[in-house]
């Protein structure tokens, strides 16, 4: 069976920055388990970031607490750790939560708190992509499916 890498929170582990998940419907998840071995990652807990911590945001090339702190390191730390989690386990794909700080793929909060979605990728899925490893949003799940397996 493929394996792919998913953002924790999809399964409904609470390590969301307020405590709280970002759990897919079960019969979703049961299509993905029916199809791939799940390997659960959050690269912020990863990273070293507690549960609940302040959200964050990219700015540049550095990621911020909503109180100023630059928290770059640690969501560095968490996107090799994916990295590496994918790579180990043969991941051909990754799952990860959108518009998120690390895992969003395509379009993430611009850094200033206020909702805005601009182009660009979180840490981690921004790593995941230039090591070829395609990264899916939670919106693409049927597109995800249907990908062909190796």
């Amino acid at each position: 069976m493929e394996s792919l890498l998913i953002s924790a929170c999809l399964l409904g582990v609470r390590c969301k920055y307020d405590g709280g998940s970002n759990a897919l419907p079960e019969e979703t998840l049961a299509a993905l388990r029916a199809r791939f071995r799940l390997i659960p990652v959050c690269p912020e807990t990863a990273g070293g970031l507690p549960v609940p911590r302040e959200p964050s945001e990219r700015r540049g090339n550095g990621v911020y607490s909503r109180g100023g702190a630059d928290v770059t390191d640690a969501f560095l730390r968490g996107a090799q750790i994916a990295l590496r989690l994918a790579r180990e386990n043969g991941c051909r794909a990754a799952l990860m939560k959108e518009r998120s700080p690390s895992c969003g793929a395509g379009r993430i909060y611009d850094g200033s708190f206020s909702g805005t979605l601009v182009p660009g990728s979180g840490t981690a899925a921004e790593k995941l992509l230039a090591a070829g490893i395609p990264v899916f949003g939670e919106s693409e799940i049927d597109r995800l499916l249907s990908m062909e397996q190796a």
